[in-house]
């Protein structure tokens, strides 16, 4: 069972999430359990996700914000393997990184770059280089 503050705190920033969403990202708490919550991200323009939509849950552990939440996919998508805990520095799987100050929405906006970090890098480095090429 979750503590107090894990819920009031979760059911503020749905309120905070409500108001001021995500671009690109939908997500909601489950209506039987607050501690899993469901989204959705719209794959980003000019990448291979653009079009694409990408469903995924965050499982908060009864002592949130001061332990991180379990991450995965559940679309295949390419990026993440589906059904296993995504490992970064904002979920449960580097819990030595987390801060309490992160919240839902900062969770899901991390999420969404880190979806297309690899390939908006790439993508900078290939541009870089045509120019260097252009130039030279």
């Amino acid at each position: 069972m979750a503590e107090k503050a894990c819920v009031k705190r979760l059911q503020k920033e749905y309120r905070a999430l409500c108001k001021e969403p995500v671009s690109h990202v939908v997500a909601r708490p489950s209506p039987n359990d607050i501690l899993e919550w469901h989204y959705v991200l719209e794959g980003s323009e000019g990448t291979p996700f653009a079009g694409g939509l990408y469903y995924g849950k965050i499982k908060f552990p009864p002592e949130y914000p001061f332990k991180p939440p379990g991450i995965s996919m559940v679309t295949p998508n390419g990026r993440f393997m589906t059904q296993k805990k995504i490992c970064l520095s904002m979920s449960d799987f580097h819990p030595e990184s987390w801060n309490p100050m992160w919240s839902v929405s900062s969770i899901l906006t991390g999420l969404l770059s880190f979806m297309v970090k690899d390939l908006l890098s790439f993508s900078l480095l290939i541009y870089f280089l045509g120019c260097a090429l252009f130039f030279s």
